[in-house]
């Protein structure tokens, strides 16, 4: 029969054992296990350090390469678009400070800007897709014709584009008598807001592309609905450049989209770094460019025919980017 003190003592031996083996095993692992985490541990700091002070580097000559493309700017563009008159419109999300930067631009670059016209976000929500299109058939001037596979996002273009720019360059500055009323109509619709004359046409548009990409089950129609407005206001005046920052050419991005369309990218430019000074300076040169009659994707992201234009041709008066 086994006693109590049997169990006491296999109950003692068990934990002595135990202790040994921790004992014994710490011993054995401690110096090469400690070794290895330190050696690793260093290794990661060391890295560490040397990634910030990479990164501080390349900050400090990106800042540097930013002041002076702002310091230059007013020379880089002087003169390039004298006598022209430019549209801002501006996507929903658009960057403000990009818009304004780019405003600025444009005007040390000669142009007049006529006016900027804002889309808001019932523009390109899908639920508001048939009253888009209601509101563009009334609003559709008597001259101006649908295709039957027209979208509503391809009439709304048409006839906003219709009311803010021309080919003409006899019509430049001069308001369409037959789209009169169009702005009005969509802004009461609440589709837009603007400012200034933008009514008194420009040949030329600059239009702001979203500063984050579309997502979700809608993320195609609304980056589409940007695509169909460049094309648009392309096919109405001289030129359009769609200008935005690296994430508007990231999948989902309007400057993506517009980038994978085989029709518009042969007709629209953009500039997927339009939220740098260099950028900004390429807005100018592709606006130019467009009133040649021809077209490019610059900047940095995926689809870019190069980072400007490979010359600066010189203006025609043919209609169309």
């Amino acid at each position: 029969m086994i006693d109590f003190r049997y169990h006491l003592v296999s109950i003692v031996a068990i934990f002595l054992a135990l202790s040994v083996g921790i004992v014994l095993g710490t011993t054995l692992l401690k110096e090469p296990a400690i070794d290895t985490a330190e050696t690793l541990a260093n290794q990661l700091r060391l890295s560490n350090t040397e990634l910030r002070a990479e990164l501080k580097t390349v900050q400090g000559r990106n800042a540097a390469n930013d002041a002076f493309i702002t310091a230059d700017t007013s020379r880089l563009v002087r003169d390039a678009l004298a006598g022209e008159r430019v549209v801002i419109v501006e996507a929903p999300g658009g960057s403000v400070g990009t818009r304004e930067a780019v405003q600025q631009v444009i005007t040390a670059s000669g142009a007049t800007v006529s006016g900027r016209v804002t889309l808001t976000d019932k523009y390109i929500d899908t639920a508001q897709s048939l009253f888009v299109d209601k509101l563009a058939t009334d609003a559709k001037p008597v001259d101006l014709t649908f295709l039957a596979e027209d979208t509503p996002y391809d009439k709304a273009a048409a006839v906003l584009a219709n009311a803010i720019v021309t080919g003409d360059p006899a019509q430049v500055g001069k308001t369409n008598t037959v789209a009169a009323g169009v702005l009005d109509a969509f802004q009461r619709g609440g589709l837009i807001t603007f400012t200034e004359q933008p009514a008194k046409r420009a040949d030329l548009v600059v239009l702001i592309a979203p500063a984050e990409p579309y997502t979700g089950d809608d993320a195609v129609t609304q980056a589409g609905a940007i695509v169909s407005l460049a094309t648009g206001l392309d096919e109405a005046g001289r030129g359009t450049v769609l200008a935005g920052a690296p994430s508007s050419s990231a999948a989902g991005g309007a400057v993506a989209a517009l980038r994978d369309d085989a029709v518009a990218v042969e007709k629209v430019s953009s500039v997927d770094n339009a939220d740098m000074p260099a950028g900004r300076v390429v807005v100018v040169y592709a606006l130019r460019e467009q009133l040649s009659g021809a077209s490019g994707q610059y900047g940095m992201g995926p689809g870019v025919s190069g980072i400007e234009p490979s010359a600066s041709p010189t203006p025609t008066a043919t209609s169309g980017g």
